[in-house]
């Protein structure tokens, strides 16, 4: 690790306290940025993207390459997440998978109600939960405490179901058939836990933290609960089929922080505060509709809530969030430091934050 023993040590505190609504002596702050010398390895050509993004020797070396081409600053540690793509677990349990240049996709696995309502079932055999468990052992054994290994993007809940039947369809079973996505949601969960599990129990065996895309840091169970589906439904349906799995994530979980995508779904934000065990709140705004000022409301109402929150904030932006909101349980991600002199700006700025 690059940070020592006692630095590292530090880091879980903090996010323990973090999780807990609250901080130690200043808000926890994540801060990298490139360094001005950069390490290129050589570029490899492939026959389709599939290949490539199952060439994970490749792939280690170019994230070790990654890694020392930045600097990481306070709560920040180089954190390497064997992704296969969003849509993961859905093909473990059936949908085809297709790989694109920069992202993957799955196709719908249950199509007719009456003669595939038995598919989109968990295989653990499925060559790509294999490639993960061997995409994942490769990281570990090649760590060698200079990284840490997480979760991959799972996507349980909501948004598997969608890709067991396609977003405009799952619309329609909402109106058609709300038993089927209740049984099936039911039956989804002790499937993503048992993956989760395996994952988390490759990770623990190398005495890793548990974090993943969201890089949050705990010693136990750690996830980041969603449901980008939830932007095309009621806040009735959402509470009436999908919150009671969502309830059901954050329980298995010992941190959590929820992933709340698009102002469209910021008509489920009160449900989501009031689930007890729910540690945080990630707000995602979208493309065009960044401004910390758009949102000042919202954040509040997450903090009113006792929830802690995520902020990615442009260094411009910072007084105005020290005007508005308190330090307690806050997680500080400026989006626009390039360099050292910055770097130290924006912690001398946020430490005085009281």
């Amino acid at each position: 690790m690059r940070k020592d023993l006692m630095d590292y040590e530090m880091i879980l505190k903090r996010f323990e306290a973090f999780f807990a609504n609250d901080m130690i002596d200043r808000p926890l702050l994540s801060i990298s940025y490139p360094k001005q010398k950069q390490n290129q390895i050589p570029l490899k050509t492939y026959d389709n993207h599939k290949d490539r993004w199952l060439d994970f020797d490749y792939r280690i070396e170019s994230m070790k390459n990654d890694f020392s081409n930045r600097e990481y600053c306070c709560e920040t540690l180089p954190i390497a997440v064997p992704n296969l793509g969003p849509e993961i677990f859905s093909s473990w349990c059936g949908c085809a998978y297709n790989f694109g240049e920069t992202t993957t996709w799955s196709e719908p696995c249950i199509i007719d109600l009456e003669k595939d309502r038995d598919k989109g079932v968990l295989s653990m055999s499925h060559p790509l939960f294999v490639a993960l468990e061997i995409f994942t052992k490769k990281l570990l054994e090649q760590s060698d405490s200079k990284y840490i290994v997480g979760l991959t993007d799972f996507h349980p809940g909501g948004d598997h179901l969608a890709a067991l039947r396609d977003p405009q369809t799952l619309c329609m079973d909402m109106i058609d058939d709300i038993d089927f996505i209740k049984e099936k949601l039911a039956a989804s969960y002790p499937e993503y836990f048992r993956s989760y599990d395996h994952f988390y129990n490759l990770i623990k065996a190398y005495d890793m933290p548990a974090t993943s895309w969201l890089q949050a840091l705990s010693p136990g169970k750690f996830y980041i609960p969603s449901n980008d589906f939830s932007c095309m439904i009621s806040k009735k349906m959402f509470d009436d089929v999908f919150l009671e799995g969502i309830i059901s994530e954050c329980q298995f979980l010992d941190h959590s922080i929820y992933h709340l995508d698009g102002p469209g779904a910021l008509i489920h934000l009160q449900s989501i505060l009031d689930i007890k065990e729910l540690n945080g709140m990630q707000w995602v705004c979208g493309a065009s509709n960044e401004g910390y000022h758009k949102w000042v409301k919202v954040y509040q109402t997450i903090e009113k809530a006792g929830k802690a929150v995520m902020l990615y904030p442009m260094i411009s932006e910072l007084d105005m969030i020290f005007e508005t909101l308190q330090p307690e349980g806050k997680w500080i991600i400026p989006r626009d430091v390039s360099n050292e002199e910055q770097a130290l700006y924006v912690y001398n700025r946020v430490k005085r934050w009281k």
